[in-house]
């Protein structure tokens, strides 16, 4: 696979884009040849340089960073003619149960994970055209009861932002999905206890965490031609930890 993209190649866009799953995706866009506008609130001094990314600093939260990276990505389409995709990776975590949960907490978790990638779709989607795919990476807390109330609220806020987003850009060819990851090992998950992981292990039926490379093997899948006929849709990436409502452990109690 190619390490430098065609200057004709249409470009991408992912937030998150400095650790975990937004910089696996960087790395497998980059891998497979195309261009990435790689966004985040941070970027750490040794973040490597790679000659088809171009670094961003965005607060997803704010409308005026979305309006730059909007500017950036349409002069950086001149050539390519559109812009083919957007990756909704960055995401944080608030960990409070419900009754010690706090309006701040869902301030800045609705902030950050329901109206961040909203407002992504509002400022990119002008700029694509049919073909294009917009990912939005969920939770397995999206689908399921999670202990942190206002994060797993938060995370089933944008089902419904890419469910409409896929009916109103529908019309234009321009496709959205999102993808809901189990345990994956990041930075935000490795801030969680030793038994929060193992729980999650032991509750997922292939016996194992998940890696970002694992996931962004999936969202390239859905960026791509591949999945042309596919919008809408809610994909599980977590080994199977949301499919078993509750019988993994029931099965094993009986075997």
């Amino acid at each position: 696979m190619p390490e430098t993209a065609s200057p004709t190649a249409a470009p991408v866009v992912v937030t998150g884009a400095a650790s975990g799953i937004g910089a696996a995706v960087v790395g497998r866009l980059v891998a497979d040849g195309i261009p990435v506008i790689a966004a985040d609130l941070y970027w750490p001094a040794d973040a490597p340089e790679r000659p088809s990314v171009h670094r961003v600093i965005l607060d997803v939260r704010d409308p005026e960073g979305w309006a730059a990276v909007a500017a950036l990505a349409a002069a950086s389409t001149a050539a390519a003619g559109a812009l083919a995709g957007l990756v909704n990776a960055a995401g944080i975590t608030r960990r409070a149960r419900i009754e010690n949960v706090t309006a701040e907490d869902f301030e800045l978790a609705f902030a950050v994970n329901a109206t961040g990638p909203a407002l992504g779709i509002q400022a990119l989607s002008p700029l694509m055209a049919s073909g294009a795919s917009i990912v939005n990476v969920g939770s397995a807390a999206a689908v399921m009861a999670h202990y942190a109330v206002a994060y797993a609220a938060s995370k089933w806020a944008p089902r419904g932002i890419t469910k409409t987003a896929a009916m109103e850009l529908g019309p234009r060819g321009i496709r959205v999905n999102s993808v809901h990851p189990g345990y994956i090992e990041t930075p935000m998950t490795a801030s969680a206890s030793a038994a929060f992981r193992g729980i999650n292990v032991e509750l997922t039926p292939l016996s194992r965490t998940g890696s970002p490379s694992e996931v962004a093997d999936v969202i390239a899948s859905l960026l791509s031609p591949a999945t042309s006929f596919v919008t809408g849709a809610e994909l599980a990436v977590d080994g199977g930890l949301t499919s078993h409502g509750g019988g993994l452990p029931i099965a094993r109690a009986i075997s």
